[in-house]
C-alpha cells in the first residue's frame, strides 16, 4: 500500500466503502496474528514529568493536578494481580519522572522477573541510553515511545524540547531495537495542524521502523493545557480527531504492518464508552490493556479528559474486558504475547 492509497482510504466517508476497509483489516488479522486477544495489565506508576507538552495533562505545567509516584511494593503488588487475572504483561507507564531512577527500576524489573512470568514493558518518556541498557539487562521486554507525528515542525510545534536537547523519537525507537527491546511507537490522529499527507507519512513510517507494537489514538487535549485552552483554526486539510478516523488508521495500520501487536485504546474507549474498544478489535486490533493502577492513583493520571473506567478497579476492570472479548467471538490470548515474526512490517 503506497502514500496516494492511504490518503484515499483516509478521505473515505463511503459507509459501504468503509465496510471493505475493516473487512480487509480483520482478514489480515485473522490470517497473521489470529483471534486471541492479549491482555497488557497498564501500572501508571507516576504522574510526574518534566515534559511541557502542549496537550497533555500531566505537562510539568499543569499546577492543578496532585502528583504522585507509587512505591516498589504497590507496584509489586499489582504485578501480582495481573498474574492472577491472567495477563501475560505489565506495561509501567509514568511521565518523564526522573525521580523513577535506573536503580530503582532495575529493581523492580529484576523483583517482577523473579516473582511472575510476566513480560515488562516499559513506557518511561526519553531516558538516557545507560538507563535503557540497564533496564533491558534486568529483564524489560519491551518498550514503548510514541513518536506523534513523522511531521518535524509540527512535533516541535506541540512538544516543547527539554533544554537545548532537540528530541530524536525515530532514532530512540531504533537504538531500542538494538538493544533487543520489542519497540513501540504510535500517532496520534487529528493534531491541530496535521494534514493527511502527514498521517499517509505516518503509517508508511510504521512499516519502515519495523514496529514491534504500534498504537494510536485520537488527539484529546486537557483543559490545562495551552491547546485544550486554545485550538488554532483548523485548515481544510486538517486531519479530524474522531472515532471514525482512529478507526481507519487502525485498519490501515494492519494492513500496512500486518504482524505488529495493535491495541483498541482506552482513548477510543473514551470516545465511545459502549462498543468503542470492540469496534478497534474488529477492525484490526488484537491488544487491550486493562488498568490495573490504584483508583486512588488513577484519577491522577489524567492525560486527557473524560478517561474511560478511571473509577473502576482492577478486579471489574479484567471481569469487564474478557467478557466484552468474549462477546465478539474472540479468545482472552494466553502467555506473553510478543509480536510473531514472520517477516518485516
Amino acid at each position: 500500500m503506497n502514500e496516494k492509497q492511504i490518503m484515499e482510504w483516509l478521505r473515505e466517508e463511503d459507509v459501504k466503502k468503509l465496510e471493505t476497509l475493516w473487512q480487509k483489516a480483520n482478514e489480515t488479522r485473522i490470517a497473521h496474528v489470529g483471534d486471541a486477544v492479549h491482555l497488557r495489565g497498564l501500572i501508571e506508576i507516576s504522574n510526574i514529568c518534566v515534559r511541557r507538552c502542549g496537550y497533555c495533562g500531566i505537562s510539568a505545567d499543569n499546577r492543578q493536578i496532585e502528583r504522585y509516584r507509587m512505591t516498589e511494593e504497590e507496584i509489586l503488588e499489582c504485578a501480582h494481580k495481573a498474574v492472577g487475572f491472567g495477563y501475560g504483561t505489565v506495561v509501567m507507564q509514568a511521565g518523564e519522572d526522573y525521580g523513577v531512577t535506573r536503580d530503582w527500576m532495575v529493581g523492580i524489573i529484576r523483583r517482577i522477573k523473579a516473582e511472575t512470568p510476566l513480560a515488562v514493558t516499559l513506557s518511561l518518556g526519553e531516558r538516557p541510553e545507560e538507563d535503557l541498557i540497564a533496564w533491558r539487562k534486568a529483564g524489560a521486554d519491551r518498550y514503548l515511545i510514541r513518536f506523534e507525528t513523522s511531521n518535524r515542525e509540527l512535533y516541535d510545534r506541540i512538544h516543547p524540547p527539554l533544554g537545548d536537547h532537540p528530541s530524536d523519537r525515530f532514532e530512540i525507537l531504533q537504538n531500542l531495537k538494538k538493544l533487543g527491546y520489542e519497540a513501540g511507537s504510535g500517532v496520534m490522529i487529528g493534531i491541530p495542524g496535521q494534514t493527511y499527507v502527514d498521517l499517509a507519512c505516518d503509517i508508511l513510517a510504521f512499516r519502515k521502523l519495523d514496529l514491534d507494537m504500534i498504537g494510536v489514538g485520537p488527539f484529546i487535549p486537557h483543559p490545562e493545557t495551552p491547546l485544550g485552552q486554545c485550538l488554532p483554526e483548523a485548515s481544510a486539510n486538517q486531519v479530524p480527531n474522531t472515532e471514525q478516523m482512529t478507526y481507519k488508521v487502525i485498519a490501515l495500520t494492519r494492513l500496512v504492518c500486518p504482524e505488529a501487536n495493535i491495541p483498541s485504546t482506552t482513548a477510543l474507549a473514551s470516545l465511545n464508552k459502549a462498543d468503542g474498544r470492540e469496534l478497534g478489535l474488529m477492525r484490526g486490533a488484537n491488544i487491550v490493556m486493562p488498568n490495573l493502577t490504584p483508583t486512588q492513583y488513577r484519577v491522577m493520571y489524567e492525560i486527557y479528559p473524560n478517561k474511560a473506567c478511571i473509577n473502576e478497579t482492577s478486579e471489574a476492570c479484567a471481569s469487564c474486558l474478557s467478557m466484552r472479548i468474549l462477546n465478539i467471538g474472540r479468545t482472552v490470548g494466553s502467555g506473553q504475547g510478543g509480536r510473531l515474526k514472520r517477516s518485516s512490517c
